[in-house]
């Protein structure tokens, strides 16, 4: 009867430390073995008898076990977690497939390449920490809201054409889930182009939005429960991002990894999908997951697996650190050209601090990578320069974000003041980050960084940089306007629609062209809407 309620009691306990704990039941997971050994350990406590003896006429109370199994068991997890480990996983031996976690890398021709030329309406400025004052601010406009809820986790992605940031609301406390157990409503989305853009959804054509499983729910509701339970007990789930789809209806991608060279070698196989309303799992392979999800790599993975590439690149006994590469700040979601996300890093050799070998970018679905030859800054150097620009402010930079501005490879960043808000922009060229222009608008910093490497002179690859448009012309309409100093000029021509903008830097003609006047611009042939001019001359003053 003692031995039937040992078993039932210890059976008890692995229930709960499986329900609460989710231990992964597979190779290379430690998580079952630690599990085994705490029942073991647990087995062993309820079967101690404690025995009176008498020695030298003194009496005492002496321990025994009559079981010799756990021993074993014991000696067994401690090979299993030691032994094993060290022969299947040892980067001595298997160095070489750890350098290949990564997969083929392909060499790039030119980073602008693949980076589309912006218009200035679609550059990010707004960055997650950001997003969090404007969510807060959201949530603090409707105080019954707020103070049953808070903000989870911003992930940045794609909806329809549109880059915002997205984050669910989720449970404050326990007693807040169990009074509201149908789910929180609803999410925040902010435009990462336009600050000004903040909304709580929550509904979504017609109908009240829930996030019922999610992360700070309990029992049945709490997410990672939730997966485990419907048949992943076995499987490596990581990364657990709230996104939702093109018609804004709440989702939880999950990526399923398996452990590829012993216990490590982490590698994305597949990816989960969670309705964050009615918890239905959807698995897909990687290559058919639907298209409206950015990130199935996660970006841990990638950083490990680049710096395994670049750490391994002449064997484990490299002690010299011959052609060692690593990565530099960390990784950006940025996107390409064929408007798929890929994350964004520079590489930069073992021991160098300002420089970089080139960058990489390394699609979020499939993991192809592509590294870029082309030496540079690294984001930190970027950072530096462009707070350099305004040093007197004392404002911080955001993470950069690299784009192709006329054909320049470019660091994007915000810079803020000590309170997080946005104050000025800037952009850094990655190929000589001393070149930069920074201003109050978008467009003052473009002009400030078109200006800055006009000037630079050979110092900028040639090959990038966009052809000169000439263009001789009339002015039909000009207009001033004076911006923290400095004087603007815009003005339409005949027969163009488009408005172009110089500054009386560029030509000391400006301040006294008229309507009528004949001129001869020069500007860059992009794609911005609002096209400011590189060179101005006024052809009728020399005929008055």
């Amino acid at each position: 009867m003692k031995k039937i309620s040992q078993i039932i009691l210890l059976l008890v306990a692995a229930l709960i430390a499986i329900y609460t704990q989710m231990p992964v039941v597979a190779y290379g997971f430690a998580g079952l073995p630690a599990l085994i050994g705490a029942l073991t350990l647990l087995w062993v406590i309820l079967n101690i008898r404690m025995v009176p003896q008498v020695t030298n006429e003194m009496q005492a109370l002496k321990l025994f076990t009559s079981l010799a199994v756990p021993k074993w068991i014991f000696i067994a997890l401690f090979f299993y977690m030691t032994v094993v480990p060290l022969v299947t996983s040892w980067s001595l031996f298997r160095w070489n497939d750890y350098r290949g976690m990564i997969g083929n890398v392909e060499i790039g021709e030119n980073l602008s390449n693949h980076m589309a030329p912006i218009s200035i309406d679609k550059i990010r400025v707004v960055d997650e920490s950001l997003a969090n004052l404007l969510g807060d601010k959201v949530l603090g406009a409707q105080p019954a809201l707020g103070s049953q809820v808070r903000l989870g986790t911003f992930v940045i992605q794609k909806v329809r054409n549109d880059l915002y940031w997205v984050a669910p609301l989720l449970h404050s406390g326990f007693f807040k889930w169990n009074k509201n157990q149908e789910g929180t409503n609803g999410y925040v989305m902010v435009n990462a182009c336009n600050e000004r853009d903040v909304k709580l959804v929550q509904e979504v054509k017609g109908h009240k939005t829930l996030i019922k499983y999610q992360p700070e729910a309990y029992f049945g509701d709490n997410l990672e429960r939730h997966v485990y339970l419907s048949g992943y007990w076995d499987a490596g789930l990581t990364d657990y991002s709230f996104e939702i789809d093109d018609d804004g209806t709440p989702f939880w991608v999950v990526t399923k990894f398996q452990k590829t060279i012993g216990f490590y070698g982490d590698n994305a196989v597949s990816v989960v999908v969670v309705n964050a309303e009615t918890g239905k799992c959807n698995e897909y392979p990687i290559d058919q997951a639907p298209a409206w999800i950015d990130r199935i790599q996660p970006d841990k993975f990638i950083e490990e697996q680049l710096n395994d590439w670049g750490n391994f690149v002449k064997g484990f006994w490299n002690f010299s650190n011959e052609n060692k590469l690593q990565i530099t700040q960390g990784l950006s979601l940025v996107y390409g050209e064929d408007n798929k996300s890929y994350w964004y890093t520079g590489l930069t050799s073992v021991g160098a601090d300002e420089a970089t070998v080139g960058f990489v970018l390394v699609d979020t679905r499939s993991k192809k990578t592509v590294w870029y030859k082309q030496s540079g800054a690294t984001e930190h150097a970027a950072q530096n320069s462009a707070m350099g620009k305004v040093q007197e402010k004392r404002y911080t930079s955001s993470l950069p974000i690299p784009y192709n501005i006329n054909n320049i490879p470019t660091y994007m960043m915000t810079l803020k003041d000590n309170g997080g808000l946005v104050k000025m922009f800037a952009m850094v060229a990655i190929e000589d980050y001393t070149i930069v222009g920074v201003g109050n608008t978008l467009v003052e910093t473009l002009m400030a960084y078109k200006n800055a490497y006009n000037m630079a002179g050979n110092k900028i690859n040639p090959k990038n940089v966009t052809k000169k448009m000439l263009l001789k012309t009339m002015v039909s309409r000009i207009q001033s306007d004076i911006k923290n100093g400095n004087s603007f000029y815009y003005f339409t021509v005949n027969g163009m629609n488009n408005i172009f903008i110089g500054s009386s830097q560029i030509s000391n003609e400006m301040p006294v062209t008229m309507p009528g006047d004949s001129i001869q611009i020069s500007f860059d042939n992009d794609t911005s809407g609002l096209i400011d001019i590189s060179a101005f001359k006024n052809t009728s003053l020399g005929k008055r």
